[in-house]
């Protein structure tokens, strides 16, 4: 069985740093080589990417070049020079920096070296670090783009995406304009945030934060004394055209979120049509899950459909005001609470729906299904007929006799 010294002395043929084991296995008394064999271990194997601690040898015009201990000479010329022109300035002879590994020997038996990349994967290294401990990190916003907030960790640019900020900071009334979310988002450079590092990736140069998960951490040991079904009272922080968010009224720092379709059991457009900053509203705590709450508005008003049936009959006529049109047809409004919907097809195509139908005026429709399990009822037209006279959205409909 080959030993592990006799292993390296078969590669001292390929490998510089292991020349000289060959001219000492002819002396067997060279104190070094018994050494050696006694802990192969103590030969230095360089190979690519490796990190050095390395000191300063001679700087010149060009060139610049390294005492490696235990292995010999690097060097650093080319781009590498240019790219740590910097690095060298600041530099005295003997001192020591870390370098990186590019090539363990190049023609002229040197270690090519860089001192750039060195610094970069210290860096990375050192971000995931920060993000296996998992502790919030304070940091500087140094800009923003309409994606998120740029800052810098460890001298590697970090990126917070806007999805990733706290509800408090997040461009709730930017109503998804990319102008307003930049005004918004221009506000916080200059300040510091506190995030907690979820993305360290070196080979695609991406760095990600969040400020959300430093918040979910804080509200996920308030959320203990909540559960599901229960009714709490809370205050409109902030109104997105996905939803709306509230503060838990007993406990502030809880922020929910209503989601748009939990708001109410009618179609509504945004959510400021429901409710505003500043309201005071109770909800249901419809779902907790990883430091998040979910909350719905709309569960604790009576279902305009669970009776629908008793109102509406298939194959009766009745009048309803266009509220919207879709590529896939008319949103019916048939009374405050329920709304009908007439396929495109009925028309043969959008042009023809638009040529029909126009938002904010009556109609004459007929029923054709009531589907209250699935809050649909369909309606077909009863004659294409010119555009009726503009009738008030608070006007209800009447069924035709």
């Amino acid at each position: 069985m080959i030993g592990a010294f006799d292993k390296l002395l078969k590669l001292a043929d390929t490998n510089p740093f292991l020349y000289n084991l060959q001219a000492m296995q002819k002396n067997g008394n060279h104190l070094e080589l018994q050494m050696l064999k006694a802990n192969p271990s103590l030969m230095i194997l360089l190979k690519e990417g490796d990190l050095v601690d390395v000191s300063l040898m001679e700087r010149g015009g060009r060139a610049a070049y390294f005492e490696i201990p235990k292995i010999g000479t690097g060097i650093v010329y080319g781009v590498e020079f240019l790219n740590a022109k910097g690095i060298l300035k600041k530099l005295e002879i003997g001192e020591v920096v870390t370098a990186k590994v590019l090539a363990p020997e190049n023609d002229e038996g040197f270690v090519e070296l860089s001192l750039t990349e060195a610094g970069k994967q210290k860096a990375w290294q050192e971000v995931k670090e920060l993000k296996d401990q998992g502790e919030p990190i304070k940091v500087q916003i140094t800009a923003a783009n309409t994606g998120g907030l740029i800052s810098a960790i460890a001298g590697l640019q970090a990126f917070l995406p806007a999805s990733q900020l706290s509800n408090e900071h997040y461009p709730q009334n930017a109503d998804g304009n990319r102008q307003k979310i930049l005004e918004t988002l221009n506000q916080f450079i200059g300040t510091e945030l506190t995030v907690k590092i979820i993305n360290v990736n070196p080979r695609n140069n991406k760095l990600i934060v969040s400020e959300r998960e430093v918040v979910t951490e804080n509200v996920k040991e308030l959320l203990v004394q909540y559960s599901v079904g229960q009714v709490v009272s809370g205050i409109i922080s902030g109104v997105a055209n996905f939803g709306a968010f509230a503060r838990f009224a007993d406990n502030p720092e809880i922020e929910g979120l209503i989601h748009i379709s939990e708001l109410s059991h009618n179609i509504i457009d945004h959510p400021k049509e429901v409710v505003a900053i500043g309201d005071m509203v109770q909800a249901k705590i419809i779902e907790i899950k990883d430091g998040r709450v979910s909350l719905s508005i709309k569960t604790l008003q009576p279902n305009p459909w669970e009776k629908v049936s008793e109102r509406f009959k298939e194959g009766v006529t009745v009048h309803g005001i266009v509220h919207k049109l879709n590529p896939f047809g008319a949103f019916i409004k048939l009374d405050q609470d329920i709304m009908g919907l007439i396929h495109v097809s009925e028309f043969g195509s959008v042009e023809e729906l638009k040529k029909n139908l126009e938002p904010g005026k009556s109609y004459e429709f007929l029923i054709d299904s009531v589907k209250p399990d699935e809050k649909r009822i369909i309606l077909k037209l009863t004659s294409k007929t010119p555009p009726g006279q503009a009738t008030s959205i608070g006007e209800p409909p009447v069924a035709v006799e």
